[in-house]
This record gives C-alpha cells, sequence and structure tokens, in this order.
C-alpha cells in the first residue's frame, strides 16, 4: 500500500481510505472481516460520521474492531461532525461540535480521534465559535488533527483567518464521472459548453496551494446516488478502456478506477465505502497500479469528455 505524510497532520497514511458508512447493515463479526481486510491490504485509515446510521456506524465499528486484533494506535481514526438530518439542518455551532465530539469518542470507544471534519458547510457558521471549539478539542487531548469536508476555498480561509490549528484535509467528491474539480480548466472562456462553468471555486488547486490534502469520496459513483458507472451499461466506452487496462495490469475495473485519481499529482487520497471484503482486497490493489500520462486521458475521455 502507497502511504502519503500529510502535511501537519498524519504521517505514514495510506492513500486509501476505508469510509465506514455502510457498516450498520453489517454484523460485529462481518464488521470486523471488513476491517481487518482493509488493513490486511494496508489500510490504516478509516472514515466515520456521526450521520452515518445516525452514529450506529461507529457503534458497530467500535464492536468490531477488538475481534480484529489491530490496535487502536496503529490506525487512524477519523470522523465528521456538521450534519443532522433528523432536524434537517447543518450546525457548526460550538455547542454542536464538542457534543458530536464526545458521541463520537463515547461510541467508538477511543479518546481521541486523530482528525475531526466539519462536515458540509452550516450556512450560518461563526469562525470564530468554530475556532473555540477547536482549542478546546485540542487542549482537552480529545481531537489530533482537524479538516472540512466539501468546503470552497473562501471558505476555507473564513475559517483560516480565527482557527489557530491548520486545516489539513478537505474531503470532496471526484470520480471519472464526477470530474469537476478537475474539468473546468479545460474550457476557460468557452460558452459553448456549461463544463466552463466554475462549480467549486477552484478548490482543488487551492488545496495544493495550500497543502491541504483532499480525500476523494465516492471515487465509483455517478452522482451523488446514481449507482457505480462499473459495469453500467450507459458507460460502454468507459467500461471498455477500464476492462483493457484491468487486464494489462491484472487487477479490477474498481482498482482502475480508484486509481485514476491516485495518479493525479495533488497526492489525494481515495476513501472507498464498500464493506465487501472481497471488493476490498480488489480495490487496495489500485495503490500498486501505475497509469501511464496517456491512460489517465484515455480513461478520462472515456467518461465522456472531450477536449476543446
Amino acid at each position: 500500500m502507497k502511504i502519503i505524510n500529510i502535511f501537519n497532520g498524519p504521517q505514514n497514511a495510506s492513500v486509501i481510505v476505508q469510509g465506514c458508512m455502510r457498516m450498520p447493515a453489517l454484523t460485529k463479526e462481518e464488521a470486523a472481516k471488513s476491517i481487518r481486510t482493509a488493513y490486511d491490504a494496508g489500510v490504516n485509515f478509516f472514515d466515520h460520521a456521526t450521520c452515518y446510521g445516525n452514529g450506529e456506524a461507529e457503534v458497530r465499528f467500535a464492536e468490531a474492531l477488538p475481534l480484529t486484533g489491530i490496535k487502536r494506535e496503529d490506525i487512524f481514526i477519523q470522523s465528521k461532525c456538521g450534519i443532522y438530518p433528523e432536524k434537517e439542518e447543518f450546525d457548526w455551532t460550538k455547542e454542536s461540535i464538542l457534543a458530536s465530539v464526545d458521541g463520537i469518542l463515547s461510541r467508538l470507544h477511543i479518546n481521541y480521534l486523530d482528525t475531526l471534519l466539519l462536515h458540509r458547510p452550516d450556512l450560518l457558521f461563526d469562525p470564530e465559535e468554530v475556532a473555540e471549539a477547536f482549542d478546546c478539542l485540542e487542549k482537552a487531548g480529545k481531537v489530533r488533527w482537524f479538516g472540512v469536508s466539501n468546503l470552497m476555498p473562501m471558505q476555507t480561509e473564513l475559517l483560516n483567518k480565527y482557527v489557530r490549528q491548520p486545516l489539513v484535509i478537505n474531503q470532496l467528491q471526484l470520480s471519472l464521472e464526477q470530474s469537476q474539480l478537475i474539468d473546468q480548466a479545460l474550457y476557460l472562456n468557452n460558452k459553448t459548453t456549461d463544463m466552463s462553468v466554475n462549480r467549486d471555486g477552484s478548490v482543488l488547486d487551492y488545496c495544493r496551494l495550500h497543502d491541504i490534502t483532499v480525500q476523494a469520496w465516492s471515487p465509483l459513483q455517478i452522482g451523488m446516488f446514481g449507482g457505480t458507472f462499473i459495469d453500467n451499461s450507459d458507460y460502454p466506452e468507459l467500461n471498455k478502456v477500464l476492462s483493457e487496462i484491468a487486464e494489462r495490469e491484472n487487477v479490477s475495473k474498481a482498482a482502475v478506477a480508484v486509481t485514476w485519481i491516485l495518479r493525479h499529482p495533488a497526492k489525494m487520497q481515495t476513501v472507498i465505502g464498500t464493506m465487501n471484503p472481497v471488493h476490498i482486497s480488489e480495490i487496495c490493489e489500485a495503490a500498486n497500479v501505475k497509469l501511464s500520462h496517456n491512460d489517465w486521458y484515455r480513461l478520462y475521455l472515456a467518461s465522456g469528455k472531450f477536449l476543446p
């Protein structure tokens, strides 16, 4: 497994992060098998959020981890807070952040989080309140590093004006199908396509300029909830190229799709969501695949993009 050092953050972190959103559907024994499979494949970074199963993902992880034989100090545990589906709101108030972390630690049966991400922007967030919350959590030893998820550059700048701790991660959606983070630069000043629209404030370039590690979520996803493009009949050309490279490299098509993200020089991590041990092992092979410059562009164009 390839590892990276996150600037001002976790060191020797696996480039593939095991997402735990689907863990509530598993028994603790099944969850333990998924965790151990990922770990044996070289994954040492596990991602949670308070809204994943309304906390049940963290509960199941805590039940399963002792069954794996993995030591807490040998892995990075990350969680996110701020989304409240039951209240239909996002909340980054100091009170909410502090209460969320206490709940996370209680459900996970741990004393500290390696990383805490603020999960999608609260439209009413007060950066001074966030700063106070981060200071409290750092002083209490409850969180080692901090970051954000789905945050625009100017919102990050606003946070950075008040927050003392470096924001080391921004978790953003990216896949061959959902490649808006990359697309817009190709179509600058091109009024013939809406792909010229800057939808994200050039957040990928911003993160690179400011040493913020991007964690790409839903790397196989169509849209937000459209299922996977792997073996999807709506994406014949993409699956053809994925198959050719997968056969050449003796890996799965899913591994090639994840490798496409890891090939980017931004040095990203990729969050995978499957709980299937076979699929976990297959996708983790992505860290060992080397795509050429030409391979990367072939996949990009096969996903439905075009060069101006």
